[in-house]
């Protein structure tokens, strides 16, 4: 009875209802529209991340994270082909491909520039390589024994162009200088600028020639999907030698972390800011209406009814404006983004980044949820302080608006 009479009183103000009704739905929708966004750029830079550097895990020996790019030779798996082929037999396993990480001299014939290189398995690396764009040229293919591709940086700053020879020297696994030449296939531009600016990737096969060794520094495992990180994480565990460890791309990539931590932390004011709009729109709207109906609730106290009742009435008639509000804000929002991600949003590079993206709405369930409970609860919390005062006056002052 209490409900039913809460509603009919929403519906007698249509124009305050309104008002309201569209300050909730502002609220939720605008916390699904930017708590999508801030989740598509959660998934788009940790699937460029993965694709262009990391992979899903990798597998190494023990310590080469910390120590391995200053002497590569050192942290070698020296049958990296049997390792692989248990890893692919994993459930969810997309591929997995060998790396070998050098550093070295790259010569031009008028000067040299230190770079840091990768061996590639170049048929294996195109699977996941999508975010690797090639500026010229194109990217190594399993043919290409002696192609090398570079970073735009690399590019600009030894004058190299596609069809150029380029001389690579380092040093061997044993401590010898060796050398090899390659030509320049392509020029390649990453999801980060300080790489582009030193890398250059070769085959592995050339690479193993100018380190002489047959062994990879890195394991670099690709999955069918993101989601199953974990689980596969944990299945590769199960069968490593003690000498080799494995990480996961999120324990690989400090600047995602970062990144994500900072943009949740806005996200969360954003929230807040929202809410407290939502807190004092409704809360205004509220007192009016107490205000003008305080002869009504002096009625009904005069009548018999308790201060509870009131104070019930009042705040479930908050609650239905709140179910309503955000189940309409749910709605609208729901179709804005789908709108919106339907046409996209064109995006600059991020920090230390050259390559822009496209951006969208990801419908998040969790994000959707939280929008509709947080309009809701602010809407209840908006009513609770005039709830109060409504119910708890006089009620001869009460029945003096009647007058």
């Amino acid at each position: 009875m209490v409900l039913k009479l809460a509603l009919r009183n929403i519906f007698r103000q249509k124009f305050r209802t309104a008002m309201t009704l569209v300050a909730i739905l502002s609220g939720v929708c605008g916390l699904i529209l930017s708590g999508g966004f801030v989740q598509d750029i959660f998934i788009q830079l940790g699937e460029a991340t993965i694709r262009s550097q990391t992979g899903h895990v990798q597998v190494f020996k023990e310590g080469f994270i910390e120590r391995g790019t200053r002497q590569p030779g050192r942290f070698l798996i020296e049958d990296p082909e049997a390792l692989a082929a248990r890893i692919d037999a994993l459930d969810g396993v997309d591929g997995v491909a060998s790396r070998i990480s050098f550093d070295g001299m790259l010569n031009n014939g008028r000067r040299d520039l230190g770079v840091i290189g990768e061996g590639i398995e170049p048929d294996k690396e195109l699977e996941h390589g999508i975010f690797v764009r090639m500026l010229e040229g194109r990217q190594l293919e399993a043919g290409d024994e002696y192609g090398m591709i570079i970073g735009q940086g690399v590019a600009h700053s030894l004058g190299l162009a596609v069809g150029d020879n380029a001389t690579l020297v380092m040093n061997t696994t044993s401590g010898a200088l060796n050398t090899l030449d390659f030509e320049i296939l392509g020029v390649f531009r990453s999801f980060s600028k300080e790489y582009d600016a030193r890398a250059v990737r070769i085959p592995l096969a050339a690479a193993q020639t100018l380190l002489d060794t047959r062994g990879a520094n890195l394991l670099v495992v690709g999955l069918a999907r993101t989601e199953d990180t974990d689980r596969v994480s944990a299945d590769i565990e199960q069968f490593l030698d003690p000498s080799l460890d494995s990480k996961k791309w999120r324990e690989l990539t400090d600047f995602y972390e970062k990144t994500r931590e900072l943009l949740g932390r806005q996200f969360g004011i954003l929230q807040a800011i929202i809410a407290l709009m939502v807190v004092l729109s409704v809360a205004n709207a509220i007192n009016m209406t107490a205000f003008e109906r305080m002869g009504e609730f002096g009625t009904l106290r005069a009548l018999g009814n308790s201060s509870t009742h009131v104070l019930r009435l009042i705040l479930l008639e908050s609650l239905a404006l709140g179910v309503i509000g955000s189940a309409l804000g749910v709605a609208a929002g729901i179709v804005l983004a789908l709108a919106i991600s339907a046409i996209g949003i064109p995006m600059p590079p991020p920090p230390n980044a050259d390559l822009g993206y496209t951006a969208y709405i990801q419908l998040h369930p969790a994000t959707i949820a939280m929008a509709f409970m947080t309009g809701l609860a602010a809407t209840v919390i908006a009513a609770i302080l005039p709830a109060f005062r409504a119910s708890r006056g006089s009620i001869v002052d009460a029945l003096r608006h009647n007058v």
